[in-house]
């Protein structure tokens, strides 16, 4: 596995590769590495001659009061990770070479940013959308693949592709959960053991919801009422949002219409730790 840092050198890289008509594939992520990471590294190499991982910390996707600072960093063991897993390419980019000094240019999405964690998160998408557009333009990728966790992620990246012209199959590969049925998340490792039992409850109340719909439950509210009142019976559980969107649009549901995709999303805190979880329905 060859392991790059400085940008200039990336795109030498994948430029050469792409003049070889070698298929490139991307897995962006901020490492604390995970099986679910270790998923989409599988799914690259299934399709993919050459895989780069991207690991980078974006501060453009934190606000000041969220935990960019104590974000969970290992390189180490995330080359190790990375290079059992079979990746091609580590690329580890400074942050000072992503944003240098008088860095001023950023890319906004409408609409799609602005609701569910946008709400919470005002500036979150525009530094994902920012960091996202740089590292496709330093890796040339053919594939990208994201985990479908960071479901309003997906939806963006797929609205900016389309929107923007740049030809990449945006890959999205089902939730990896734990034994438990815990989002695997590298924010996890923040909670509490207490904690940790309570967060089970997201899982609990997004299968809830589909139980509901498979018994005949069409009204939007009425399931996010339910999932409400489970949550809130963790005494450390604090909902931001619990929601019933379009999978496509992210447009709040009423009633769930046949033949309807529906994202039943939600952000919960335990403690100090935002977890986020959803799951995807079809309407019959």
């Amino acid at each position: 596995m060859k392991t790059i840092v400085s940008l200039a050198e990336m795109q030498q890289f994948s430029e050469k590769t792409r003049l070889g008509k070698k298929v490139i594939g991307l897995v962006p992520t901020m490492g604390y590495l995970h099986k679910g990471h270790l998923s989409l590294i599988a799914r690259a190499k299934r399709s993919c001659d050459v895989v780069i991982v991207s690991i980078f910390v974006n501060p453009a996707q934190f606000s000041p009061q969220e935990d960019f600072a104590r974000y969970p960093r290992d390189m180490a063991r995330d080359a190790r990770l990375c290079k059992s897993a079979g990746a091609s390419v580590l690329f580890a980019p400074r942050e000072g070479e992503m944003y240098p000094e008088g860095y001023s240019t950023y890319v906004s999405l409408e609409q799609l940013s602005s609701t569910l964690e946008g709400k919470f998160r005002p500036t979150h998408f525009r530094g994902v959308a920012t960091v996202v557009t740089k590292l496709f333009s330093l890796t040339k990728p053919h594939k990208a693949f994201f985990g479908q966790k960071d479901a309003q992620q997906c939806v963006v990246v797929k609205r900016m592709v389309k929107d923007l012209n740049l030809g990449i199959e945006v890959v999205v590969s089902p939730i990896v959960r734990e034994k438990d049925g815990l989002a695997m998340s590298s924010r996890n490792v923040y909670l509490s053991e207490a904690e940790r039992g309570e967060a089970l409850v997201l899982y609990a109340s997004l299968c809830h919801a589909r139980e509901l719909v498979a018994e005949g439950e069409r009204d939007a509210g009425r399931i996010a009422a339910a999932m409400r009142q489970m949550i809130e019976r963790r005494p450390s559980a604090k909902i931001d949002y619990v929601a019933v969107v379009d999978a496509e649009s992210l447009a709040d549901v009423g009633t769930l219409e046949r033949g309807r995709r529906v994202l039943v999303a939600l952000a919960v805190r335990f403690g100090a730790t935002r977890l986020i979880d959803n799951t995807l329905v079809k309407i019959r």
